[in-house]
């Protein structure tokens, strides 16, 4: 077996300075080194008290951020690309979706939860939540429909029973999209007393079996951290 790297992976940390803050590309990286099964240690950095440590560590660049065997790697798409290019098996799983689709499914989702909780306007509240829910819907539709080797099992197949967006292992796209879904649930509820409809059970099956995941229970940042977080974010209606 290879040694294993050195890896320290820097976050935002939530309000009380401790723990993980609500930023999905946290979580993001968080769950690809968790379910990759390597040996690596969690900073939470208080953004508050933040130049010291970051002049220090990676200076003009803010969290998340990681250092692999003491080289500092900022960009958090490139990250994923080189924990995937260096963690690989038999070591460690592959996190590499074998569908192009599954890369781009539910992409615009967080755009349109932004446009809506950002929105001051109640004669637009509406149309953007009706375009949100069109974006999930398309979700639903892709987790809904059977993927080409499921089809080779079962021709007949009608609905999916896959677990995650490629297939039954968590792969990249996931850790892109699950953090997302978590938050929008959490703050349209709480905001706007909206959630993901139960009606896309494609969505419901999806975050059921996320929530079975250590690599996503353990890593998701606490509720009531992410309504403080958007408590800026969100524009109250008149």
């Amino acid at each position: 077996m290879v040694d294993e790297p050195k890896i320290e992976l820097y976050v935002k940390s939530s309000e009380d300075g401790e723990s993980i803050g609500a930023n999905p590309f946290s979580q993001r990286l968080a769950m690809i080194l968790m379910f990759k099964g390597c040996t690596f240690t969690l900073n939470t950095v208080d953004m508050k008290r933040a130049p010291d440590v970051l002049k220090a560590l990676a200076p003009g660049t803010q969290p998340p951020f990681l250092i692999y065997n003491n080289e500092v790697k900022t960009d958090v798409n490139k990250i994923e690309e080189f924990l995937e290019e260096n963690l690989t098996a038999p070591q460690y799983p592959s996190m590499t979706p074998k569908y192009k689709e599954s890369n781009s499914a539910g992409n615009d989702v967080f755009q349109k939860f932004s446009a809506y909780i950002k929105n001051p306007s109640p004669a637009q509240e509406d149309n953007l939540q009706k375009s949100m829910l069109r974006s999930l819907l398309k979700l639903d539709m892709y987790l809904k429909n059977p993927l080409p080797h499921e089809l080779a099992c079962d021709p007949k197949m009608a609905v999916s029973k896959r677990k995650f967006l490629d297939g039954d292992n968590l792969t990249l796209p996931d850790c892109n999209l699950l953090p997302k879904l978590h938050i929008i649930n959490i703050v349209c509820k709480h905001y706007r007393n909206f959630e993901i409809p139960k009606s896309l059970e494609g969505i419901s099956h999806y975050l059921q079996n996320a929530e079975e995941l250590k690599a996503f229970k353990y890593t998701c940042p606490n509720p009531n951290e992410i309504i403080l977080f958007y408590r800026d974010v969100v524009k109250k209606m008149p």
